[in-house]
Formats: C-alpha cells, sequence, structure tokens
C-alpha cells in the first residue's frame, strides 16, 4: 500500500491470471465466514487472500484486483 496525497492510503490494482485463476468467495455455512481468494481452475485449489467481514472489505477486494463479478461456493 502506498500514501498519497494528505496521507491517505491509495490501493493499486494486483494482478492475477485470469485464465488460470477465478476469483471465489468461499462461505461457510456454520459461521457465516467469508474468505476471498481465487481458485485455480485447472486444479481446484483454492488460495485464501483475505478475509471478509463486511460488504465494505468486499468492495475493497473487487477493486484491489479489478473484480467485476464474484462467484460464491460453500
Amino acid at each position: 500500500m502506498r500514501f498519497g496525497f494528505g496521507k491517505k492510503p491509495v490501493m493499486t490494482v494486483r494482478q492475477y491470471d485470469r485464465e488460470q485463476y477465478k476469483p471465489v468467495l468461499k462461505c461457510s455455512i456454520c459461521t457465516g465466514e467469508q474468505v476471498a481468494g481465487f481458485k485455480d481452475t485447472n486444479s481446484g485449489k483454492f488460495e485464501e487472500v483475505m478475509l471478509i467481514r463486511n460488504e465494505k472489505e468486499l468492495e475493497s477486494f473487487k477493486r484491489l484486483y479489478d473484480v467485476k463479478e464474484i462467484a460464491r461456493e460453500y
């Protein structure tokens, strides 16, 4: 994270291989916990990126990785 004018943090867009990975929000039915990350389309392996506790954090993840839509898996 870098800081812009006025010392506010500025998030830079991070890259991922859009052909090999898809953004996924893993949701627990029991606890309601949500984790955003990327799923390998070939192996099905999920890589966690960040814990999502509210809608603001989900929007932050989408903005950070330039994601328009995110699939939910339970």
